[in-house]
């Protein structure tokens, strides 16, 4: 062998070894990996709140990281615990209107729908099919669907234990990362840097922007629609207002809006006779579920100068890509390529042999 040829062996073990490590290490840190996630977003997004809390209390920080992990215990695991308890405590009584949806005689529809132009006499004609069927027997072809809904339901509150274990976790490593936080942020810039240099380290900067922009505009907008509707609903005294508003919070976190929850309630109390409470609700539910046009953008603009549309698409895709984390992950991956796409195109090379007018 030609000793001034490079020895390729050497290198390619040196990459093996290292992708072996790495594959090892996210093998280990599997478990800890989505509560880790979960984690950073969290501490990223509420950030700025942790330096103005830390302000208020003389500028210490453990007072404002001890603060700061219970806020966070009580939107991660009280919401939580509310829903489920609510759904132990009242399993008797689903059981009892599943029992009597059998039972369930459909009502005449109102003369006004069969009078509209279009669309009048299909719905008519459509209704009139329903009530000759009879819920027994729609009760009967829906039977199998509904066995899988409530398997699935019962695994996945049979996992509550994990699920709960994983928000402790979360709010454990929220806790360690409000604490360090400013050693952590400068070792990911360091480590951005000896990727890509000064625009690595930009990368690094743009994804934490992108990341408070997607839990200030997205976030912030579910809360409060959430809060709002579920305020609407147990005004009009509907039951199980904290499974809806859970269910509610869900919908807007995935772009669905509250009207998914808000719409068949109003319909369930105009079908009760309650018109006056199920008009209330109607004006409210106009109003909460309109509200994400105007304060989602003012929000998202507060976090970073990124398109609305991209910031949306990546909500929606990640989710359908990633899960729920997806929420946060999909607008990240956006806003950093973006903005590095547009970093290449607008660069000029520094000799372009052509004469600028």
């Amino acid at each position: 062998m030609n000793p001034n040829e490079p020895e390729m062996a050497r290198p390619v073990l040196a990459v093996l070894f290292l992708c072996a490590l790495i594959a090892a290490s996210v093998w280990i840190l599997r478990p800890f990996l989505p509560a880790l996630i979960w984690a950073t977003m969290v501490v990223i997004a509420t950030w700025p709140l942790l330096l103005r809390v830390q302000q208020r209390l003389g500028n210490r920080r453990a007072p404002a990281v001890i603060a700061m992990t219970l806020l966070v215990l009580l939107v991660l695991v009280v919401p939580l615990s509310l829903a489920i308890a609510t759904l132990v405590d009242n399993a008797d009584r689903i059981v009892e209107w599943g029992k009597d949806l059998t039972e369930f005689k459909l009502p005449l529809l109102p003369a006004w729908v069969s009078d509209l132009p279009l669309v009048g006499a299909r719905a008519e004609e459509a209704w009139a099919q329903l009530a000759a069927v009879g819920t027994a027997e729609l009760t009967a072809k829906a039977a199998p669907y509904a066995g899988n809904l409530t398997k699935w339901f019962v695994s996945e509150v049979g996992n509550f234990g994990l699920v709960f274990v994983q928000f402790l976790l979360t709010v454990a490593l929220s806790a360690i990362l409000y604490a360090s936080g400013e050693s952590f942020a400068a070792g990911v810039r360091r480590f951005g840097h000896r990727l890509g240099g000064a625009r690595g380290e930009s990368a690094v900067v743009l994804a934490g922007q992108a990341i408070r922009a997607v839990a200030l505009g997205v976030g912030i907008t579910a809360f409060v629609q959430s809060i709002l509707g579920g305020i609407g609903l147990a005004i009009a005294g509907l039951p199980f207002v904290p499974v809806l508003t859970a269910l509610m919070f869900m919908c807007c976190i995935a772009q669905l809006g509250p009207g998914l929850v808000l719409a068949p309630a109003v319909f369930w109390l105009y079908w009760s006779d309650s018109s006056g409470w199920g008009t209330f609700l109607l004006v409210w539910a106009i109003f909460v579920g309109t509200m994400d046009n105007f304060l989602r953008p003012l929000l998202i603009r507060q976090g970073a100068d990124l398109p609305l549309l991209l910031i949306l698409a990546g909500v929606i895709g990640g989710m359908l890509a990633f899960g729920l984390v997806g929420i946060f992950v999909g607008p990240v991956v956006l806003a950093v390529a973006y903005t590095l796409l547009e970093a290449w195109i607008n660069e000029l090379p520094t000799e372009t042999g052509v004469e600028e007018d």
